[in-house]
């Protein structure tokens, strides 16, 4: 069974930082295109970074690049977003996600899921 478990989500200040993490197990977390997604109360699911098995491709969305970062440790299985410059916008549960192939955008392309983690940032 596969089970992605997030954390280090909070309530910080605009222009704070963040490192959430993903921890997987349950089935090869190395060969797995890893996604991290966000989702404010009443709006949709929207992407914010991916990275490749290997980390040597990565995707941000327009909104957060050049402020988060997306990692990953294939010996703790373990997927990080560093989120610098944080604004009230950014407010959101996020969750990662893993796919068995490439880097991609769309939420319905993942196949596995964690439950999230809320961040709130205040102005």
């Amino acid at each position: 069974q596969v089970q992605l478990v997030e954390s280090g989500g909070g309530l910080v200040q605009a222009g704070d930082s963040l490192r959430l993490s993903c921890a997987a197990s349950g089935r090869t977390f190395s060969t797995d295109t890893m996604g991290w997604f966000r989702q404010a109360p009443g709006k949709e699911r929207e992407f914010v970074a991916a990275v490749s098995w290997s980390g040597g491709n990565t995707g941000y969305a327009d909104s957060v690049k050049g402020r988060f970062t997306i990692s990953r440790d294939n010996a703790k299985s373990t997927v990080y977003l560093q989120m610098n410059s944080l604004k009230p916008e950014d407010t959101a549960v996020y969750l990662c996600a893993a796919r068995p192939f490439g880097l991609a955008t769309q939420s319905s392309f993942y196949n596995y899921w964690g439950q999230g983690t809320q961040v709130t940032v205040s102005s």
